[in-house]
């Protein structure tokens, strides 16, 4: 193994895994370590590496050969591609050690573990050996600083035991810090594999919005202990944040009193589309729709319909069209005209009217389409997105392509990954 002095997790969080003829493996998403009952430092067991599939698995740190700054390399031989599952007496160090809540053998004092280090030994072993600290106070009084960090040899602080850590309650600010670099589908799977109590103190750490966005990536049984876990107020705040589309789906999910309760809490404006994605079966075209398309009408300009579009919070599906309607603008919409194609618009002149770009070939979606006939549709006319139009000439939604994989994939596939790369339990990467 090439000689490394010390190592701290946060700077091994993300880093590439490469096989030893230089193939991507996946990334390092947490370090495992095994306590112990007594004051000696935890011995490093392996690594929690995100396939590209996001199935997680864990390497042991003897199959790695080297670490350096910008990558992590393993040694020929077999990688166990099991879903990587925490045992009892395991911890993960970013998952919860980090922001945990500790004392200073010396003075008593308390303090905040930021991030842990560790180092190899001459049994080939690595351990963790220092924990970055940070003393606690209770409020930062005016000209007070920051209180600054230590880094101290693991047997100067204690409280770390298992119990502690399964007992206590604790923050979420430094694993917070890791998500601000991380897609919210890869936050998803972090969260899917913290023990429930660390899981939900960084659900009640997160803001709304990102905590909405994190939710729609979750599978259902995990959406709906979430949910559960969060105050009804707040759990109503979650779901005007999420897409209405992705809360219909969630509110669908759950008994019809807490349903009507939750809706009733959203506001008004936020509840309604969601109110009419209900109405709908799942697998058809009204189920898997998004009610918030970009509508505009016909005199609208192209230079208006391109910065529609440019939002950076449009999801790319829905940037590909733009849909044209008579008033109101707003679903179920006047009059359904036609759409007009991102590429057909970049080709007009931008004062040009959005009238004059419009496909009227394009046919319509009915709401109670069932998913094959959605899926053959988005086949025949290779498209991103699709208009869902009522019987009335009313633009009432629009389907997206990612919907509709959703729902073709098999049951529990966020658990497993896109696919699985093999069906045997090891792979060789020699």
């Amino acid at each position: 193994m090439s000689p490394v002095n010390r190592v701290f997790a946060a700077q091994l969080a993300g880093l590439p895994v490469f096989g030893p003829d230089g193939e991507s493996i996946g990334k390092v998403r947490d370090l495992v370590v095994g306590l112990r009952l007594d004051r000696q430092p935890p011995r490093v067991l392996g690594l929690v590496v995100e396939l590209s599939t996001r199935r997680r698995v864990f390497v042991p740190m003897l199959r790695v050969t080297s670490i350096e700054p910008n990558a992590v390399t393993l040694a020929t031989g077999s990688v166990n591609m099991r879903q990587f599952h925490q045992r009892p007496n395991e911890v993960l160090v970013l998952g919860q050690l980090t922001d945990a809540h500790a004392t200073l053998r010396e003075n008593d004092t308390r303090v905040t573990v930021v991030d842990a280090a560790m180092e190899p030994i001459r049994t080939r072993d690595w351990v963790l050996t220092r924990l970055a600290v940070r003393e606690r106070t209770s409020r930062l009084g005016l000209g007070r600083r920051r209180a600054s960090l230590q880094v101290l040899p693991w047997d100067d602080v204690s409280g770390l035991g298992l119990t502690d850590l399964t007992a206590q309650p604790q923050g979420a600010g430094q694993l917070l810090m890791l998500f601000d670099t991380m897609r919210a589908v890869d936050i998803a799977a972090t969260v899917r594999d913290l023990p429930t109590k660390r899981r939900h103190e960084v659900a009640d750490s997160m803001d709304d919005e990102r905590l909405a966005d994190v939710l729609e990536e979750l599978p259902e049984d995990d959406q709906k202990e979430l949910l559960q876990h969060l105050s009804e107020e707040r759990a109503a705040d979650i779901l005007e944040a999420m897409n209405p589309d992705d809360a219909a789906d969630l509110l669908a999910e759950l008994a019809p009193a807490d349903q009507s309760r939750l809706l009733e809490l959203m506001e008004p404006e936020e509840s309604e589309p969601v109110r009419r994605l209900l109405a709908y079966s799942s697998d058809t075209a009204g189920g898997l729709m998004t009610p918030e398309p970009v509508v505009l009408a016909p005199d609208a300009t192209v230079a208006e319909a391109l910065a529609h579009i440019r939002n950076a919070d449009l999801p790319a599906a829905l940037a590909t069209m733009v849909f044209v309607c008579r008033p109101p603008s707003a679903t179920p919409t006047g009059r359904y005209v036609g759409v007009a194609h991102f590429q057909r618009l970049l080709r007009e002149p931008p004062a040009e009217l959005v009238a004059s770009a419009v496909d009227t070939d394009l046919p319509a979606l009915r709401p109670g389409a069932p998913l094959a006939e959605v899926t053959r549709y988005f086949a025949a006319y290779n498209l991103a997105c699709g208009p869902v139009v009522d019987e009335q000439d009313h633009l009432v939604g629009a389907v997206t392509v990612d919907d509709v994989l959703d729902h073709l994939l098999p049951e529990g596939w966020r658990e497993t990954g896109l696919h699985d790369v093999t069906n045997k339990e090891e792979v060789e990467h020699a």
